[in-house]
């Protein structure tokens, strides 16, 4: 197959309510997701820089992708080097070993009628 992807990918909306209409079913709690697409033959190291719009950068937040797989990785589950902040505006981008794709999804579920949004992460080698 031949390789599918990038290397460097920015999401620059991002934002996590703290607020959920059903906080205890993980599923509809509000969050923040990448999802990482590794179609290559090679695990893929990743690591993810978190910017603030009144703070220093944190990160790198480090993962693995599988070879071959995907991994949908919420931004309210990051916890090292420290859980991403609620309530909080940011933007984050994305480095991979390896090329890899990235979708940005979101659900706000701070009402009852949830909102869902998701679109391609910006790109570039």
């Amino acid at each position: 197959m031949e390789t599918i992807g990038r290397l460097r990918w920015a999401i620059a909306e991002g934002y996590i309510p703290a607020g959920s209409t059903d906080g205890e079913d993980r599923r509809f709690r509000s969050h923040e997701t990448a999802c990482l697409l590794n179609a290559n033959e090679e695990p893929a190291q990743v690591r993810i820089t978190i910017y603030f719009k009144d703070r220093e950068p944190v990160g790198p937040y480090r993962l693995s992708v599988a070879p071959r797989r995907t991994l949908h990785l919420r931004f309210d589950e990051l916890t090292d080097p420290e859980p991403v902040p609620k309530d909080t505006d940011f933007a984050s981008v994305i480095e991979s070993d390896r090329p890899i794709v990235v979708q940005h999804t979101r659900l706000d579920s701070r009402k009852e009628a949830l909102a869902l949004m998701s679109t391609t992460a910006y790109a570039e080698d």
